[in-house]
């Protein structure tokens, strides 16, 4: 009984191990094969998304669409895009491939719904929306069905970024007065004030740990990229320029971090090191370049790869008892 057992145990790791490979290749055919940086783009005379390599090369539009198109966020695998757009006649939350192919709106609801964000799994998607009369942070499946509120406040409350355990969502609000960074349960519970400054913070990002978060914050008339722990300790001024620097995003390995700010006359795309050194232009474009997102195909590989290993792991330790 026990030889058989045992058996069976070695035949299930070897289908893990086949699945495995399976799902690397299948993740390799469709997501892009190398790091890429998703942001928006005014070069072709409205609102486009664009996506490049890491390094600032082959810019290319994925969009090419008369209406503005905003706000990329990477799903978890690569494979898809979630971006808004107002080609409806209102801002909508939409979808499309890594390649720009199959847009389709996911919302299609009166209200304006922007922001979106992939929750880790990519099951989800996190976004804004005014449809309750001011701005709330709501939650949706993946394919759009199951939109719900989850902070219902009479504030604003905006920029969802999901922590990469996906238990938390940290936004902005400025319920106590002026722009300050929230963290919530993923359900919208336990609503929690983390930078309590009397600047405007906003635009939240996790590191991908999930020991810090970057966001930016304003001091009269500019904004500077911070970061901070978790919990809201150790808040730090990264960028430390007389120019707008705004929406960070970490890269997937957690080394750098790209934002995008007018220190050369006009928005682009910059990156630096995490604690702020070397800053660089990627973009160099005279348009109005916004709002980057990080993909990495090595890390994204990796963290799907372990998650169905882990699944399949439980499920060969329950079949083997």
């Amino acid at each position: 009984m026990q030889s058989r057992q045992k058996s069976k145990f070695i035949a299930l790791g070897c289908l893990l191990l086949l699945g495995g490979v399976l799902l690397l290749i299948n993740a390799k055919a469709q997501a892009p094969q190398k790091a890429q940086i998703a942001f928006y783009s005014y070069r072709d005379g409205n609102c486009e998304i664009y996506v490049m390599d890491a390094d600032g090369k082959n810019q290319r539009n994925l969009t090419n669409n008369p209406a503005g198109d905003a706000y990329p966020s990477w799903s978890p695998g690569g494979r898809r895009i979630a971006f808004f757009s107002d080609r409806d006649g209102n801002c909508e939350i939409y979808v499309m491939d890594a390649d720009g192919k199959n847009q389709r709106n996911l919302t299609n609801n009166p209200a304006g719904d922007e922001v979106p964000a992939w929750s880790p799994d990519g099951q989800r998607i996190v976004f804004d929306s005014d449809r309750d009369g001011n701005w709330e942070i709501y939650v949706m499946d993946a394919d759009g069905k199951n939109q719900r509120n989850l902070t219902n406040n009479p504030a604003r409350d905006s920029t969802p970024a999901w922590s990469p355990d996906g238990k938390e969502i940290a936004f902005f609000s400025d319920r106590d007065g002026n722009w300050e960074i929230y963290v919530m349960d993923a359900d919208g519970k336990n609503q929690l004030n983390l930078t309590n400054s009397p600047a405007q913070d906003g635009a939240p990002a996790w590191s991908p740990d999930g020991k810090k978060i970057a966001f930016c914050s304003m001091w009269q008339v500019k904004s500077e990229i911070y970061v901070m722990d978790a919990d809201g300790k150790n808040q730090r001024n990264l960028t430390n320029n007389p120019a707008y620097d705004e929406a960070p995003a970490w890269s997937p390995d957690g080394q750098r971090i790209a934002f995008f700010s007018d220190r050369d006359g006009n928005a682009e795309i910059y990156l630096m090191d995490a604690d702020g050194g070397n800053q660089h232009n990627l973009t160099n474009n005279l348009a109005y370049d916004g709002t980057p997102d990080w993909f990495d195909p090595a890390f994204a590989i990796a963290v799907s790869h372990a998650g169905k290993l882990r699944a399949m792991w439980g499920w060969i330790k329950q079949t083997s008892r």
